[in-house]
């Protein structure tokens, strides 16, 4: 399977494949990329690997010679003939044409017998957090995901404390990840090339400190960035505020701090104490 810039237009072109903006289409062209997420991933023996948005299977290619076995959900159904063509050396590779969005997932996976479980993927900007949402809500049991997304969205997941790109769904998957930047990718290793930079993440599982009612977590974060410029007082209205200020004493913050300013532990026991 080659991977030039020119290889891969002319396989596409003699499919006569058209790329669709709805779905957010921009294909690796870069070998050493691919590579390198390989690499980087070190995914281990009798391992079971989900990607979605395969494209013309650049990615897909490669996990499938170090995989047990790899899973593919491609919305996009003009792609077959491509995928069948590209990865037609490999049996270990099963490609589902549906939205990823909208599987059974777990149903799907307990068809397989494997060790460890990874998302590995270059994701369709417009979709990446629901993706990693689903992940998160449908409790996957995902021991790493690594991911080449915009390099804006990518910033926002690993955002501290205190800064702008600090957000809920930082405080969120820090939750439930240790987030580590592999690499940042130039947008000219992408037909078509699209107008930003993207950058690839590792999320690994880790070991959560308890929360004694997720949703009510999940709830409380969200309601505290609700309106960014605004303080805890203006954002939590419907909380008990005299326990939330209570909380906040101990770590030097009060009702007229901003959520940003919070660190994961301490909305972890605020929610614990409410």
């Amino acid at each position: 399977m080659k991977y030039s810039p020119v290889e891969v237009s002319n396989n596409l072109k003699e499919y006569k494949f058209s790329f669709k903006k709805k779905f957010g289409q921009n294909f690796i062209i870069d070998e050493n990329i691919v590579d390198n997420i390989i690499s980087k991933s070190k995914i281990k023996k009798n391992s079971l690997v989900i990607e979605v948005g395969p494209g013309s299977g650049s990615l897909t290619y490669k996990l499938c010679k170090t995989a047990k076995q790899v899973i593919c959900f491609e919305v996009d159904t003009s792609l077959k003939d491509i995928l069948d063509n590209n990865l037609q050396e490999y049996n270990n590779v099963e490609i589902i044409y549906e939205d990823f969005l909208k599987v059974n997932l777990q149903n799907k996976l307990s068809q397989y017998e494997y060790d460890n479980l990874y998302l590995i993927a270059n994701l369709p900007y417009y979709i990446t957090t629901p993706i990693i949402t689903k992940i998160i809500d449908e409790k996957i049991d995902v021991d790493k995901i690594v991911i080449m997304v915009q390099k804006e969205v990518g910033e926002r997941f690993s955002a501290k404390p205190n800064s702008k790109d600090y957000n809920s769904l930082s405080v969120f998957l820090q939750y439930n990840f240790n987030i580590n930047k592999i690499m940042d990718v130039s947008r000219n290793v992408f037909i078509p090339k699209p107008n930003v930079d993207s950058i690839v993440l590792e999320l690994c599982k880790k070991e959560k400190k308890p929360v004694n009612d997720l949703n009510k977590f999940y709830k409380l974060v969200r309601d505290s960035f609700t309106q960014k410029r605004k303080n805890l007082r203006n954002n939590l209205k419907q909380y008990d505020l005299l326990k939330i200020e209570s909380v906040l004493s101990k770590y030097g913050f009060d009702l007229n701090s901003r959520a940003e300013q919070l660190s994961l532990d301490i909305f972890i026991d605020l929610s614990n104490n409410l």
